[in-house]
């Protein structure tokens, strides 16, 4: 089942086959509904953000209108992991706030229940995910989670491919520092003087101020706190390098 699909996501060449493929593995692994987006408010995205569920149109209505992409319990859970996890498991995921739990109850009166999401996180692009969900009152199939975890990466990938192809989600490349200014950069994120940098680096204080300067002008920025950001989106850095010690 998991190489069929894959097969198919990789040469389908429309939204509608990509949702048929949707549909037809979210049945196989015994789930009712499925979602696969960006976690952005979709409205304000006007179709350059992925989207595409087959959820009750209620739900999704409300849903676009709260812009709850953006607040969503389930997506900021998954900015935590790396892999799948059921919708069950938040609490020890996240904090779960009294408006988190609302739109939870919400989910459940509108007919969905528990689910199991997929991140998917690129550098340079809004986050997102798959989702799978069962019917409420309907357990889900967990020997198949595994199968759900595979068939959501590659469905997501499948929808960037397609979303690309339709000019959504082109970016230029991120700009290239050189390991110096990557250094400079590191230890600023750090927290580090250009005095304590240039000791760490074993280079003079102005040396340091004119690589983080000349950094600044590849990111068309001119403060060191929105060069880390940008850095960070890009992946040319990441908290893992920011917080080792």
């Amino acid at each position: 089942m998991a190489m069929q699909f894959i097969r198919i996501v990789e040469e389908v060449r429309t939204v509608d086959d990509l949702t048929a493929a949707m549909q037809a593995v979210t049945d196989e692994l015994g789930f009712q509904y499925f979602a696969l987006t960006h976690h952005v408010d979709v409205l304000a995205a006007e179709g350059t953000a992925i989207r595409l569920h087959n959820y009750p149109d209620r739900w999704a209505d409300y849903y676009d209108r709260n812009a709850l992409g953006v607040s969503d319990p389930v997506h900021r859970a998954s900015h935590v992991t790396s892999v799948g996890f059921c919708w069950s498991r938040m609490s020890e995921m996240i904090p779960l706030t009294a408006d988190d739990r609302r739109v939870l109850a919400m989910g459940r009166e509108e007919g969905i229940g528990e689910g199991f999401t997929v991140p998917a996180h690129v550098p340079g692009e809004a986050r997102g995910s798959c989702s799978f969900a069962s019917e409420a009152g309907r357990p889900i199939v967990v020997d198949l989670l595994p199968m759900a975890q595979l068939a959501g990466a590659f469905a997501f990938e499948g929808a960037r491919r397609l979303w690309s192809d339709r000019g959504h989600l082109s970016k230029p490349p991120p700009p290239a520092l050189t390991d110096r200014q990557r250094d400079c950069l590191l230890w600023a994120a750090r927290g580090k003087t250009d005095w304590e940098i240039g000791r760490i680096l074993s280079v003079t204080e102005e040396t340091v101020a004119r690589h983080i300067k000349m950094a600044c002008a590849r990111y068309g920025v001119s403060k060191r706190a929105l060069l880390a950001i940008r850095a960070l989106f890009d992946g040319t850095l990441t908290f893992t390098d920011i917080f080792r010690r």
